[in-house]
């Protein structure tokens, strides 16, 4: 598969036809199919004669004085969405009448990983589906700022796995990401070097944290809090502290909610997976800067040891 960008309005060939599309093709097929190269619209041709590659497509990237810096984000996840059975692709960047500079190449770059991801952990797999599409695609993206992208896709490709390990957090259901799994997925980045502390049961209860204890109280699984630490900042810098909220389930306890859409409910750790992943962020691209994150984790079920509506607590 090959892949060109075009600007609208733009007479010039893409960039990478000469080699992609030595006969043409691309010129006739965009006036047949009305294809104006409008943001994000896409142009697919299937074998194109006198090409090496099977397929030729081309995104539209809209009126370049209108580009901002995340359409290269949405152009790299609009080429990612068309691969389809593609293995081997090589997308030609430097659109005509287009400034592409080193940050825009790493944006399209993470576009791309970031369409790629798939949470299919627990799906059956069939014979089927491996005809479907590869479990590797190999992307060469050619520019002519290629040196100065590729110390800036390295930022790219480390927000892209703490996405990513984000994503997948959100997506494992209860049963699999407990209190105790997710305090230690927060462990498994001291291999990046952040700093990670783990507060049991026992710990919260001398400390105070009854608020916390209190939602925790009508579970089986025992409450944690994860304290992560990066400093890669001057030792005179005030860290920057960050909170997520990390209930693994929330049935509403006592006041338990509607069954509808109750499967949802694990969603309401969502905010302790972004700051998880964005300490991961952080420590791979090793970030000049003092953050602290911590995590609360808790599960809110109901049970006959729950905390009851007008309770009095007394909190840290």
């Amino acid at each position: 598969l090959a892949v060109v960008l075009q600007a609208s309005g733009e007479a010039q060939a893409a960039a990478g036809a000469s080699e992609a599309d030595p006969g043409g093709v691309l010129e006739r097929a965009a006036k047949i199919s009305g294809f104006s190269a409008k943001s994000m619209t896409t142009l697919d041709v299937i074998a194109p004669q006198g090409s090496g590659a099977d397929r030729l497509l081309v995104i539209g990237l809209g009126k370049p004085a209108k580009l901002v810096a995340h359409d290269w984000l949405r152009a790299g996840g609009t080429a990612a969405a068309n691969f389809r059975k593609a293995d081997k692709v090589a997308v030609y960047l430097d659109a005509p009448g287009v400034d592409v500079g080193a940050q825009a190449a790493a944006d399209f770059a993470l576009g791309l990983l970031l369409r790629a991801y798939s949470f299919d952990a627990y799906k059956t797999k069939k014979k089927s589906d491996d005809e479907k599409s590869p479990k590797k695609v190999e992307i060469v993206i050619v520019t002519a700022v290629h040196q100065e992208a590729e110390k800036a896709f390295a930022v790219s490709e480390a927000v892209a796995g703490g996405v990513v390990l984000a994503r997948d957090l959100v997506n494992l259901p209860p049963n699999v990401l407990g209190l105790v799994e997710f305090a230690e997925k927060a462990e498994e980045l001291k291999k990046l070097g952040v700093e990670v502390e783990i507060l049991g049961e026992k710990e919260l209860k001398k400390l105070g944290m009854n608020a916390l204890l209190g939602v925790a109280q009508g579970s089986a699984r025992p409450p944690r809090l994860a304290v992560m630490q990066w400093n890669g900042g001057s030792k005179k810098d005030e860290p920057i502290a960050l909170f997520g909220k990390g209930v693994v389930f929330d049935t509403g306890g006592i006041s338990l909610k509607p069954g509808l859409n109750m499967e949802d409910m694990k969603g309401d750790m969502g905010g302790a997976a972004a700051v998880t992943g964005l300490m991961q962020t952080l420590a791979a691209r090793k970030a000049k800067a003092n953050v602290i994150g911590v995590i609360g984790l808790v599960e809110n079920m109901p049970d006959g040891n729950a905390q009851r509506p007008g309770d009095i607590v007394a909190s840290m």
